[in-house]
């Protein structure tokens, strides 16, 4: 049972996470911000996850509590929910594209949190959505899950598309990294542990 379910109540957001790394992509999402929904969308159906977000923040300032506090609490779900790491591929590759964008995530369940992030939209705002907070999101979950994570992307005209070919990619990836590896039952390190 790879699941978890998280809760982080602060001045700034209240928040619930339930996710469920052996699902079928099913998501219910509450963020209060439409195209942050449509993104966390897309690692649900692309990562085969079940993922429940609800949540409530300070809109009345800006995204910024709400979008960190939910990739925090992602992160925190993804730790518990995807355990010692056992028999697991650990890492996985993943390009995605959208039309004329091309993104590439590369997700490793290494323990230690690092983000390398190369993103260079081509707008800063999609429709009332602030771009920078996407480096957020996935800083908060890259430091609270412990993996190492890579994203660049590659090409694309359309901040939309370059967008959407990031949370693909990176569903994709994180998809492949947590699959069980039929030929190993042990901790995939030569150290014995991540």
């Amino acid at each position: 049972m790879r699941q978890a379910e998280i809760s982080r109540n602060t001045l700034e957001t209240q928040i619930t996470v339930r996710l469920d790394l052996d699902g079928s992509g099913k998501s219910k999402l509450d963020t209060g911000i439409g195209f942050f929904d449509h993104m966390l969308d897309q690692i649900a159906r692309h990562g085969m996850i079940d993922l429940e977000v609800k949540a409530k923040g300070d809109l009345h300032i800006d995204g910024h509590h709400t979008v960190e506090d939910i990739g925090i609490s992602i992160g925190q779900a993804l730790a518990q929910a995807i355990g010692d790491k056992k028999g697991l591929r650990r890492s996985g590759p993943a390009y995605v594209p959208l039309d004329e964008a091309l993104s590439r995530v590369v997700v490793d369940l290494s323990g230690r949190p690092g983000l390398t992030y190369n993103m260079n939209f081509t707008r800063s705002m999609i429709g009332e959505f602030d771009v920078d907070l996407m480096r957020e999101f996935f800083q908060g979950m890259v430091n609270h899950a412990a993996i190492t994570l890579h994203i660049d992307n590659l090409r694309g005209d359309n901040a939309h598309h370059q967008c959407e070919t990031m949370f693909k990619a990176f569903g994709r990836a994180l998809r492949m990294a947590a699959e069980s590896d039929p030929r190993s039952s042990g901790i995939p390190s030569t150290k014995g542990s991540l």
